[in-house]
């Protein structure tokens, strides 16, 4: 359900203030050098490219830089196809060549939409995509401009993908630090609610831990020499999660304690990472027996997660994007208001989104910061900046939104609503109070448009889904049972990890059901009953007992 609490409540997020620096500095080193020669109207291109920053804040540095390196492509050629489309239609004239643009917009976003959720990118992600590409295609550009503006771009993603994963030169364990600390937190609220909720929350952690190490769970998995502190506190975590389904702990506030305090020490600065809390080694239940690892079970089906047929579930959403963002960029053109496309962004930032619930939601908190950041642009462009003060609040406002924005969605709405006016001010000065106007009336359309395009197009795809993943986690448990029958440990590894993948698919597709207006139709005793058996069985899967190894690498046994 819908309510004001779900739309303004923060949420903790690891390393945000590092990831705001980097991305501030990014736009900064772009913005500077052009705006420094006198040619401010450039320096917008630079800063669009820098936006590649913004995604893949959780991966690997291996895999960061290779997803990174696509979206700066795809950057670049939002900016590049929008600035030749530009000079071909010329859209500032008006007439066909602004349809044009509206339509090729609206078909940008949808694309933008299917690849960011194809790909698991999570943020503003499509948004920024479109943003990029309709600044290019709505701005009044030659022939002659499509290359210098296209290797602008070029370069600020360049700048962006480079300040991205250096840290891998100075702390090249961070992000696995963080992902086991997210898990040992997860698991620290599991211990003291010990719902279905925090249940799920564990299950997923643990699994990305184990996939941003590059490891296969469970414990007994071939380590391959991976055997530190990190892949151990993993091995430990999945033993809490697996065995606290059966027997939860004698001390579950204590351990959580623990649990925190311990995650606590993984995601500080130091270099070295911190070793295993003695209390902490001394509360895991029970490590699975040792054995290799099967070729049934490949690293990349760790790293992606078990294939699923999820292509239809996701060409909906797209579709409502391609809907939501055409009609208000068309309703736009149609009264007139100056910088239509913002009302076709305004539209797809709502639908940028996993179901009708969480549209609602992003349409309050986009309302709401809409207003509170015209305010700040309001007295920022009253104040008359020159070219490079311009720049650095916009850089400051990049800095607070990357803050912000992935703890609550509407407080970085009250950051980027600034940006994105500066922006177009530094592009094309105009009178402080179009702009203001432009902007306001822009965000209502699209909002509006965008809540009318998710309640009406309505689909069956997210019922599909949960119906599916019920069956898969079912026939998932199945498969735990026949195997426990046969005493093929050997296969344990295999079955563990895909019941486990299969019982997170299973919540979350039923979270996205539920926030649709057509109903999936699960009983709700059903999933919870294969829920707690899946977490039994993935208890009974963990073998022999013996006691844990947390001891650190290369110290014998006493």
């Amino acid at each position: 359900m819908l309510s004001p609490r779900g739309a303004l409540a923060l949420q903790g997020v690891d390393e945000a203030l590092a990831f705001a620096l980097r991305a501030a500095l990014a736009m900064g080193l772009t913005a500077l050098p052009s705006v420094l020669a006198g040619r401010a109207d450039l320096a917008v291109y630079a800063m669009l490219g820098s936006f590649t920053t913004t995604f893949g804040r959780d991966l690997p540095y291996a895999r960061r830089a290779r997803v990174l390196a696509l979206v700066a492509v795809a950057m670049t050629a939002c900016v590049g196809c929008g600035t030749a489309l530009a000079a071909w239609v010329r859209p500032p004239d008006g007439g066909a060549g602004a349809a044009v643009t509206v339509v090729a917009t609206a078909l940008v976003a949808g694309l933008a939409k299917l690849a960011c959720d194809a790909a698991g990118l999570r943020g503003l992600g499509a948004v920024l995509l479109l943003f990029s590409f309709a600044v290019a295609a709505n701005g009044a550009s030659a022939p002659s401009d499509v290359l210098p503006h296209t290797a602008l771009a070029a370069t600020g993603a360049a700048v962006a993908w480079a300040l991205a994963v250096a840290g891998r030169l100075t702390h090249p364990d961070r992000p696995r630090r963080l992902a086991v600390a997210a898990a040992l937190r997860e698991l620290a609220d599991l211990c003291e609610r010990g719902d279905r909720t925090a249940r799920h929350r564990a299950t997923a952690a643990v699994l990305q831990a184990y996939r941003t190490l590059g490891v296969l769970p469970p414990p007994g998995a071939d380590r391959r020499g991976r055997n530190d502190t990190c892949v151990r506190l993993a091995d430990l975590s999945w033993s809490l999660l697996v065995g606290s389904a059966r027997r939860p702990p004698a001390d579950p506030l204590g351990l959580a304690r623990t649990l925190r305090r311990q995650a606590g020490l993984l995601a500080g600065r130091g270099r070295r990472t911190p070793p295993v809390l003695p209390e902490l080694a001394r509360s895991s239940p029970d490590p699975v027996r040792p054995g290799p690892v099967p070729a049934e079970l490949r690293a990349a089906e760790l790293v992606t997660g078990p294939p699923r047929a999820r292509t239809a579930v996701l060409l909906v959403p797209a579709l409502r994007m391609v809907l939501g963002t055409g009609l208000a960029g068309g309703a736009a053109l149609l009264l007139g208001l100056g910088h239509g496309y913002w009302a076709a962004i305004s539209a797809a930032a709502v639908l940028h989104s996993v179901n009708v619930r969480t549209a609602a939601q992003r349409a309050v908190q986009r309302t709401l910061g809409t207003v509170a950041g015209l305010l700040l642009a309001l007295g920022v462009l009253a104040l008359r900046p020159d070219p490079v003060a311009l720049v650095l609040v916009i850089v400051l406002f990049e800095f607070l939104l990357e803050y912000v924005v992935a703890r609550n969605y509407g407080l970085g709405v009250v950051f980027l609503t600034p940006l994105a006016l500066l922006l177009s001010d530094l592009a094309d000065p105009e009178p402080a109070g179009a702009l203001v106007q432009d902007r306001a009336l822009g965000s209502l359309l699209g909002i509006a448009v965008a809540l009318g395009c998710a309640l009406l197009v309505v689909h069956d795809r997210a019922a599909v889904r949960a119906v599916r993943a019920l069956a898969a986690c079912e026939e998932a448990a199945e498969r735990a049972e026949r195997t426990l029958a046969g005493g093929a440990v050997e296969a344990y590894p295999v079955v563990q990890t895909r019941l486990a993948a299969a019982v997170v698919e299973l919540r979350e597709a039923d979270d996205a059901a539920a926030g649709e207006l057509w109903p999936a139709e699960i009983d709700p005793v059903e999933l919870a009953a294969a829920e707690r058996r899946a977490h039994l069985l993935l208890e009974r899967l963990v073998g022999p007992r013996r006691p844990p190894d947390l001891r650190p690498p290369g110290r014998s046994s006493p």
